[in-house]
């Protein structure tokens, strides 16, 4: 079973945001502990690229090189500015270098040439000249080393292959989408080459998945991928089956597709799941809908969502050597807490419980009440969603599809003039990528007709404090709680309970936006 089934249940505590001040860099909204061995500096650069003006046409070397050097040239600065604050790795978007939407011809130009790291030992700063067309690697390199920090960056890469290896592409060479990983010495210390590309005709997929681990003095070992290499268990998955692997850097190209897969959600929901420390780095083009990275703990994230303001972002936080926080928690909230208690009768089938009832009051016995809300259908993310509206103070209520069954336990302080429901998806996504998911959701739709269920929206009103569960056939599970105004939210508790999945959530921030348990079963993609 996977860390993330491991837990009967887990007792979760609060989230941070980083705030911007003044130059882009991010200030976390907790105060940081006294920096110890346990504990390391992250750094993350959301990068508002340069871009070529047409990807599509063909460029010379050198010109491109000039656009990389302008995107590079502010790499180094936000690296000076992390070694100020002590910072001991930093990572830099997907794309960030080169930008995107080329050809496999046109980009040709933007690649470096990148030998393997594990078959030579190579420092690219101290030995420019002894591979061609690595300006790029070169650079990097004497960043990490300037900055005496570990590097983690992505760019496009190239590697001569001969027409006896039956993989090889009939131009004579692999192009990859690369992400690089140098040690505070400058030293190249490994790659990752995407293996789940999305609509990236200019790269190959590599014949084999790279698992990618490194080491490092200050925290051990880290796992790489690459943006919607998240989605699937090779290599994200894989790689965190290595119980020594509690940390991730993640460069990304993310749009934000709400109201479930925003960059912030998938992140968080991963690090939550997975217990690993999460640092993910994000592109900003906000008219493109990317935005959105963060260091991610299973306790509290420091992120940055932002739509409006053209600049770049750099967070940096102090993080735990070894993720704490995944308290098991057993039965024990139910002996204090009348509502859990409620949700743990729901699940032991008491007779009052069979009914569904949509009025449940936390002071009294349930009344034995038919639930009369309407099973309707709404498009979201691409999918057939079946819903059922969440209306009143409070309730519970179920829907159901295929075999998944979803379920609501809910109270709130006051009615909003909103509509929420409580939506299921059981089957195989095939719009922008083909993966099978299970998903239990409470989202607010985007007006109060019923077809508006599923729209992105980003504002909301209502508060609610509530248990939502599933009988999900998979153990890679992913929470995701987000708030008005695109906040993090962290689950009060989560993880089995009489083979349901639950999470529970009370005292929201603001108002919710969703709260949903998003499933993953890989083996049937």
């Amino acid at each position: 079973m996977s860390r993330a089934g491991r837990q009967l249940a887990l007792l979760l505590c609060s989230c941070c945001v980083a705030v911007a001040i003044p130059g882009g860099l991010a200030e976390e909204g907790c105060p940081a502990e006294p920096h110890q061995a346990s504990r390391y500096v992250a750094t993350v650069y959301e990068h508002q690229s340069f871009l070529s003006p047409d990807p599509l046409a063909l460029t010379s070397r050198e010109q491109a090189l000039e656009l990389m050097h302008r995107n590079l040239d502010v790499y180094e600065q936000q690296v000076t500015t992390a070694a100020r604050k002590g910072a001991q790795i930093i990572v830099f978007p997907e794309d960030g270098i080169h930008g995107f939407n080329f050809t496999r011809t046109s980009i040709y130009p933007f690649l470096d040439f990148m030998p393997s790291p594990r078959s030579v030992r190579w420092n690219p700063c101290l030995e420019p000249h002894r591979f061609n067309d690595t300006e790029v690697l070169q650079r990097l390199s004497c960043m990490a080393m300037k900055g005496e920090m570990f590097l983690v960056a992505n760019l496009g890469t190239k590697q001569p292959c001969h027409s006896s290896d039956p993989g090889c592409p009939s131009d004579g060479r692999y192009q990859f989408n690369t992400n690089v990983v140098f040690s505070s010495n400058g030293t190249l210390v490994d790659r990752y080459c995407k293996h789940n590309l999305y609509f990236e005709a200019a790269f190959d997929t590599p014949l084999e998945v790279d698992h990618t681990v490194f080491d490092t003095p200050f925290a051990g070992k880290f796992g790489v991928f690459t943006c919607f290499d998240i989605l699937f268990f090779d290599p994200a998955v894989r790689l965190l089956q290595d119980s020594e692997v509690k940390h991730v850097v993640y460069p990304t190209a993310w749009m934000n597709q709400l109201p479930l897969l925003a960059a912030i959600q998938i992140q968080r929901g991963f690090a939550i799941a997975f217990g690993i420390n999460l640092l993910a780095a994000n592109i900003h083009h906000p008219s493109l809908g990317m935005t959105g990275s963060g260091i991610h703990t299973p306790l509290k994230s420091f992120w940055h969502h932002s739509m409006d303001s053209p600049e770049g972002h750099l967070i940096i936080a102090e993080v735990a050597r070894n993720p704490p926080g995944l308290i098991s928690a057993g039965n024990a909230t139910g002996k204090t807490d009348p509502f859990h208690r409620k949700f743990l009768q729901l699940l032991a089938g008491d007779p009052y419980s069979e009914k569904d009832a949509q009025d449940v009051h936390c002071d009294a016995a349930p009344k034995s009440t038919t639930n009369a809300s309407p099973t309707f259908n709404s498009e979201m993310m691409y999918d057939n969603f079946t819903l059922v509206p969440v209306w009143g103070r409070d309730g519970h209520v179920h829907v159901c599809a295929h075999g998944l069954c979803c379920h609501l336990l809910y109270q709130r302080p006051t009615v909003s003039q909103e509509l929420y429901a409580l939506g299921v998806f059981d089957g195989l996504h095939t719009v922008h990528g083909t993966y099978y998911v299970q998903v239990c959701a409470l989202v607010k739709c985007g007006g109060l007709g019923f077809d508006t269920c599923g729209q992105e929206i980003t504002e909301a009103m209502g508060m609610f404090e509530f248990h939502l569960w599933g009988n999900f056939s998979t153990s890679y599970i992913f929470p995701m709680l987000l708030t008005s105004g695109m906040m993090l939210e962290t689950p009060d508790q989560l993880g089995w309970e009489s083979d349901q999945y639950f999470l529970k959530k009370r005292g929201l921030s603001s108002g919710l936006v969703t709260a949903a348990l998003y499933g993953r079963l890989y083996e049937r993609d």
